[in-house]
């Protein structure tokens, strides 16, 4: 099952709902749910503890119980021991013989225990609480099997709660009871129930301990059942029919002085009129929008002038119509009823078993001038109807989902996953950089003196030490061209002897001129001494990489989230593949699966081959694909097409949630401002490496080049990031069009200046001296960097590490892709005989929404992705679903469910 549509599933974890128009923040309709509980992480030692401490908590209740059940039938034998012996709990570790030398006559203990059954019984019955001790017996079990099982059988605060006000009550209940029989304790109450009762009968007297617990035992029921204390006292009398009832009323009950005194005012009476027109009830469903636009503009016309009598009707739809009906004056369109169905047509009734109905205010309707104005009478609801409140259904925001259910926690799912420790990585050296004295002071003279003899002066010169690397500094005298020293380059590596210098002249922001010189003895930078820095552990990045360390001797570490794609360039064997491995590892180290996931693509099919085993974790794939690790040119086409539709569906997620970028629409969602049912999901990064682009380029040109610059261009917005490496860095395989998308570049040495100027636009890459050493171009500045080395154990030992922990069912599923000659990531081809058993639901699922799209049935029939797509294939295959259209939604072939309904049975039928 695929962890793609994994969105809700912490806590219990998805809440449904709709979101509210016109408000900023989205709502949901509230539900009842309950809070799952969430045990607790424990390391292994603390849950082997917890274990053993359940069993043993389940068995010292079923030891009580078996002590406590004796005790009832031997109870005297075992008073008599313990009252002969007077050793109580210090003759458990006495011998026998001891015990009978120091006791005559000594009964024997008969209770299935022991001993010790007796003691611990006769402490708890006798001693404390009575019979009332039984209740410890399920709250030890209750404790031990949540600490067993991590689950519960009952709400365990409340349990414990009530079992322990439980005890106390029935301890003093039954000393209160007993006290009218006997003067001594017993194992009834115990002495806790027996003296407690002594002492507050002492206060206030036998009648007042009554009061106490009568008083104590209703609170207890009001707070736990809030008991109202309304009985029924008298019997209802015989039903007779609505209209009897009416023919029963005096005529003068309606009179117009009489109707007065029966009319309930209320001051938000419109108000609460407008209300209940607008509330979803089986009443109000009767009223069309132009009738209830009528009626709110009677609530604005004069009051009566006239006698307007209510009278009830029973029509022949079993429908009762109450109306107040103006017969001396004409009666208008506008004049209000209010209808609603009997539940039991037909049959007799009361005025009470009628539906229940807000109060209703009648219009107010001005009589002909002409005639003597009366005084207003406001009409009421005809006696006997009962009035409800009927509750509005409330709507919560996200920040009550918030309070209510914390931030949603992506991480949940994999809440046990613990980074690749520290110790996994060699350690090269303490990276402490080695000072040469005297080769600094050689190569300073050599520089000098070079210069010197082209008449070049120079007033200070200062020498910065790297890993590889020392830089010197000089400050010309004024009146020295800075292109005399540059085009003085090969010269004076000459006189140093070096592999290869570079001048950078000017130093940006310095107003010094730079020349680079490689050292005699170079340092190696390990991964480790990189990783365990405190700018990489607290670092803030989004994808932070770690490349290495600069001729400063300082830890470089970039954000390849704001990059945001790299290009990587350098001749065979200067350590573009280490390269590659540094970032991976640096990524592994610091983020989460599901917060990051690969997609390595490896045409020579060595390099990435170590990361396969965390594809649970950490790699995205084709639903169809066996391995991770992309090989095969033809499944690459496929990859970067999949990408680019998940770019797209990512685009189209954003712009639903009115964000824009990947980070934003995540802090969104965690927030729960989101729904997941309307398609919305956690969404991690994305990282594309491929480690040969000009293999893939001789091969297949324009197919990958096309997705290649698609990706460059649009998909940093959605957190889908590329680092695509190549040996040969010529215009053929770096066109301008990738080329232009790719601001940073990495430069390991290559062989040419050409080469040099095509991955970075300028010389500099062939003048490094290999073996990891590297120029970073990010924008209009060139870094030069040691990168840090990561050797393959050490990779193999991070890969057995993660891959040995708990990961998800299968790798991250990208969108199915089916190119123009049916070849792809699905395959529309399928006996009729194997079509899957939710085959029919899912086409009933599809029509009803009228939306052909594999996430709809992945999340409605709760599937993992990849049975989801192979339905959605054989509806297609059905002529159910049109044909995969990229970023949209499959078209639906039927209208509704009827047609579909009379097509599922031709397909029984013809099966």
């Amino acid at each position: 099952m695929s962890n793609k549509g994994n969105t809700f599933r912490q806590t219990g974890n998805s809440v449904s709902g709709k979101r509210a128009p016109q408000k900023e923040s989205t709502t949901f309709k509230k539900e009842k749910s309950q809070k799952n509980s969430v045990p607790r992480d424990y390391s292994d030692a603390q849950q082997k503890a917890v274990k053993i401490l359940g069993i043993l908590l389940i068995l010292l209740s079923l030891a009580f119980a078996t002590a406590f059940v004796s005790y009832l039938f031997t109870w005297e034998d075992d008073q008599s021991y313990i009252a002969k012996t007077n050793g109580g709990w210090s003759t458990l570790f006495r011998s026998t013989e001891e015990i009978h030398d120091e006791a005559v006559d000594l009964p024997v203990v008969d209770n299935k225990l022991g001993k010790f059954g007796a003691l611990l019984a006769n402490q708890f019955m006798y001693e404390w609480f009575g019979v009332a001790s039984f209740l410890f017996i399920p709250v030890l079990f209750i404790l031990g099997y949540r600490l067993l099982f991590k689950k519960s059988l009952l709400p365990l605060y409340r349990t414990v709660v009530y079992s322990f006000v439980a005890i106390v009550f029935i301890s003093v209940t039954l000393g209160f009871l007993h006290g009218f029989m006997a003067d001594t304790p017993h194992m009834l109450e115990g002495k806790f129930g027996f003296w407690t009762n002594k002492l507050l009968e002492a206060q206030v007297g036998i009648v007042g301990v009554g009061c106490i617990l009568a008083f104590a035992y209703l609170t207890t029921l009001i707070l736990l059942y809030n008991l109202d204390f309304k009985f029924v006292l008298f019997s209802n009398r015989k039903s007779k029919s609505f209209s009897e009832d009416m023919e029963d009323e005096d005529e003068d009950e309606y009179a117009p002085h009489n109707l007065r005194n029966k009319i309930h005012i209320e001051d938000d009476s419109i108000q609460s009129v407008r209300e209940s027109f607008q509330r979803p009830t089986s009443i109000n469903e009767r009223f069309q929008s132009a009738r209830e636009k009528d009626i709110q503009e009677e609530l604005q016309r004069p009051a009566f002038t006239h006698h307007a009598v209510p009278e009830v009707q029973i029509d022949p739809k079993d429908k009762v119509v109450l109306s107040f009906d103006d017969s001396p004056l004409e009666r208008t369109e506008n004049t209000p009823s209010i209808s609603f169905t009997i539940d039991q047509p037909n049959e007799e009734f009361e005025a009470e078993d009628l539906p229940l109905i807000r109060e209703y205010q009648a219009p107010k309707i001005e009589a002909e001038p002409q005639q003597e104005p009366e005084a207003a009478i406001e009409p009421d609801a005809v006696p006997g109807l009962v009035v409800e409140d009927i509750k509005e259904e409330k709507e919560i925001t996200a920040s009550d989902l918030v309070a209510q259910f914390g931030q949603y926690d992506p991480k949940l799912d994999l809440s046990g996953y613990q980074h690749p420790a520290l110790d996994l990585l060699k350690d090269y050296g303490g990276g402490k950089i080695t000072i040469n004295q005297q080769e600094l002071e050689a190569n300073k003279n050599r520089i000098v003196d070079t210069l010197r003899n082209y008449s070049i002066e120079i007033e200070s010169i200062k020498a910065t030490i790297g890993p590889t690397v020392t830089l010197y500094e000089i400050i010309p005298k004024p009146g020295v061209r800075i292109s005399k020293i540059k085009n003085l380059e090969d010269d004076i590596a000459l006189s140093l002897a070096a592999l290869g210098i570079r001048i950078i002249a000017p130093m940006p922001g310095k107003g010094t001129i730079g020349i680079e010189v490689p050292n005699s003895s170079p340092e190696m930078v390990s991964m480790r001494s990189v990783l365990a820095t405190e700018k990489f552990q607290k670092t803030d990045m989004d994808l932070p990489i770690a490349l290495g360390k600069t001729i400063s001797n300082e830890v470089y570490i970039a954000d390849l989230a704001k990059m945001p794609h790299l290009l990587v360039a350098g001749a065979t064997g200067q350590g573009k593949s280490v390269g590659i491995n540094a970032i991976l590892t640096s990524l592994l180290y610091k983020k989460h699966p599901a917060e990051l996931k690969f997609v390595l693509v490896d045409p020579k099919k060595v390099e990435l081959s170590l990361f396969k085993k965390v594809e649970r974790h950490f790699l995205a794939k084709l639903p169809d694909d066996g391995d991770a690790i992309i090989t095969d040119t033809k499944k690459v086409i496929n990859t970067l097409n999949s990408l680019c539709i998940e770019m797209d569906q990512r685009y189209d997620l954003l712009k639903n949630a009115q964000v824009r970028n990947l980070k934003e629409y995540n802090a969104k969602f965690i927030n729960r401002r989101l729904n997941p049912e309307e398609g919305h999901r956690f969404l991690p990064y994305i990282v594309l490496i491929v480690d040969e682009f000009a293999d893939l380029m001789m091969t297949a040109g324009k197919e990958v080049e096309t997705p290649i610059a698609r990706l460059a261009q649009l998909a940093r917005a959605v957190g889908i990031h590329l680092v695509i490496a190549t040996q040969r860095p010529s215009v053929n395989i770096i066109t301008g069009t990738i080329k232009a998308n790719f601001p940073a570049r990495l430069a390991f040495r290559v062989l040419s200046k050409v080469d040099s100027r095509t991955i970075l636009d300028t010389g500099g890459a062939d003048q490094l001296i290999g073996r990891g050493d590297m120029l970073l171009a990010t924008g209009s500045d060139l870094i030069r960097i040691q990168c840090a080395f990561v050797d393959t154990p050490e990779v193999e030992q991070i890969s057995d590490y993660i891959g040995a922990q708990r990961g998800y069912p299968s790798a991250f599923m990208l969108p199915e892709y089916v190119d123009e000659n049916g070849d792809g990531a699905g395959s529309v081809d399928f006996d009729p005989k194997d079509r899957d058993q939710l085959f029919e639901e899912a086409a009933r699922l599809i029509v009803m929404h009228q939306q052909g799209s594999t996430s709809l049935i992945q999340r409605k029939l709760k599937l993992g992705y990849n049975r989801a797509g192979r339905i959605i294939d054989q509806l297609e295959a059905a002529g159910i679903v049109g044909p995969f259209e990229g970023s949209k939604a499959r078209e639906v072939l039927y209208p509704d469910e009827y047609s579909l309904e009379q097509f599922l049975e031709t397909l029984r039928k013809d099966n």
